[in-house]
């Protein structure tokens, strides 16, 4: 009983605490703390639920719990952070979205290449990663290189797509104002149409963030060595051990909005331009 009296207290608190700061005037402070107030009042919540009604950690373990077996795991946190994070998902998106950039440059210097190559990157990327993941492993093996091409599979089109757009975005005006100037098709690309396509280059970037650690995750579920995300969480499952889990899914979550959150402030250091960046 008392853990369901210590959650409901943390409850009113946070929520009084978020009520008054919302009134506040505006300031980073205060932008940034209504969200980390909101995230421990639920973890607190968490806590004193999990404990409260004597949920079994088999179904549901406490943040406590969870926490300690962090602390504890930390040597195979890291090991498995390498392999999936490092090895399989940023060498995948490196390669997929720099290839898909190329490629949606090539698409918009020859413009009959369009109807060829978008129609078939919607089929590819309309494809489950169910599917694409044993594949994959049949052709490169059960180490990182399997889980990197499942994730240039899923990055490329995402980002394909969206740079070739935004290579369409500058108006005619603009494009007749550099042929006055007597621009040729390259001199045009460099000094109006990438920058134009920019906002359009990091929406698909922050896309393929968030699919390129999913990608690597799941594809280590097909076939992966003693190592990885992926692996420790299908094992752990088979083994009960749902601390290790959550554990796992806390370091992903982590990386996941870390990774997203440096290309949003990379956008913004290069888009200050645009409106969507003001204010």
């Amino acid at each position: 009983m008392g853990w369901i009296v210590f959650g409901i207290c943390a409850w009113l608190v946070g929520w009084l605490t978020n009520v008054w700061l919302a009134r506040q005037p505006k300031s980073q402070a205060t932008s940034l703390a209504v969200p980390v107030i909101f995230g421990v009042t639920l973890i607190l919540i968490w806590e004193s639920v999990v404990r409260g009604f004597g949920i079994s950690p088999v179904l549901l373990p406490p943040p406590s719990v969870i926490a300690e077996r962090f602390s504890q795991s930390a040597d195979i946190l890291w090991i498995d952070f390498v392999q999936t994070v490092i090895k399989g998902a940023l060498s995948g998106y490196v390669i997929g979205c720099g290839a898909a950039f190329v490629i949606a440059v090539t698409v918009d210097r020859f413009p009959f290449l369009q109807r060829g190559v978008l129609p078939v990157g919607n089929f590819v990327a309309a494809l489950p990663i169910i599917g694409m993941a044993p594949i994959m492993v049949m052709w490169f093996g059960f180490d990182w290189q399997s889980k990197a091409a499942v994730v240039v599979v899923m990055v490329f089109f995402p980002m394909l797509v969206n740079t070739v757009q935004g290579l369409q975005a500058s108006d005619a005006m603009q494009r007749d104002l550099m042929r006055t100037y007597a621009a040729g098709y390259w001199k045009t690309l460099l000094k109006l149409r990438l920058p134009s396509a920019m906002p359009f280059v990091f929406n698909g970037l922050k896309i393929a963030s968030t699919l390129a650690l999913i990608g690597a995750i799941v594809a280590e579920f097909f076939g992966s060595p003693v190592k990885g995300m992926g692996f420790r969480i299908s094992t752990s499952v088979g083994q009960l051990a749902l601390d290790l889990v959550w554990a796992e899914i806390v370091v992903a979550a982590i990386v996941g909005s870390a990774f997203y959150g440096g290309v949003a402030l990379l956008e913004r250091a290069v888009t200050f331009w645009h409106p969507s960046q003001r204010g």
